[in-house]
């Protein structure tokens, strides 16, 4: 598979990841699926780690991953393919933009996950009782709501970390390599065709 069409796939599996995240963090914000306090919502949720570092700072390598297939390529420097390696290497910093993003994400899930959500309980002393997350009376099943929503950010961030550290190593080698496909994405064995033919007419 050419290296611009990988990195295509690569795009279209980071965006719905970015919806889907940038949705968890939304809904965070009403614990239980109710409306509450602001001073009652988890802290981590204010950290907009699934809108900010899974979601907007992900869209942007999506966005590229998706352009790599049809960048312009021709007439760089006398090299057909340099225009694409030049956007495949650009391409690492965006990823590496993608993992920092989902990294922040996983991280702030991660301590969510550990803290546990804000809710009233029948003890105060809620690092040391284990159970206490079971002891929750108000909002109702916010426990659920908020290990399952934030296991979502963790588990999506993870993927989108790996997916751009694939594009990484994508887009060294289609830097150092070359993609598959020639001048304008056409194939390299499209276009040797076509010379071999018009050198074949002119030669009669």
């Amino acid at each position: 598979m050419c290296s611009g069409n990988f990195a295509r796939c690569l795009g279209i599996t980071l965006m719905p990841l970015s919806i889907v995240c940038v949705l968890c963090n939304i809904l965070l914000f009403f614990p239980g699926g109710k409306s509450v306090e602001s001073e009652h919502i988890t802290e981590q949720v204010w950290y907009f780690g699934g809108i900010l570092g899974s979601g907007v700072l992900m869209i942007f390598p999506a966005l590229v991953f998706l352009g790599l297939k049809n960048n312009d390529c021709c007439g760089c420097c006398g090299n057909e393919s340099c225009g694409r390696r030049f956007a495949m290497l650009s391409s690492i910093l965006f990823a590496a933009v993608g993992v920092l993003g989902a990294g922040y994400s996983v991280i702030v899930s991660a301590v969510a996950i550990n803290s546990g959500p804000k809710c009233l309980f029948y003890t105060n002393d809620y690092l040391a009782n284990n159970t206490v997350q079971s002891l929750c009376l108000e909002p109702d099943k916010v426990v659920s709501w908020h290990l399952g929503l934030f296991s979502v950010l963790l588990v999506m961030g993870l993927i989108q970390m790996v997916l751009c550290a694939v594009q990484v190593v994508n887009g060294l080698l289609g830097a150092l390599c070359g993609d598959c496909c020639g001048c304008c994405g056409e194939p390299l064995s499209s276009l040797k065709s076509q010379r071999y033919l018009s050198w074949h007419y002119n030669e009669r």
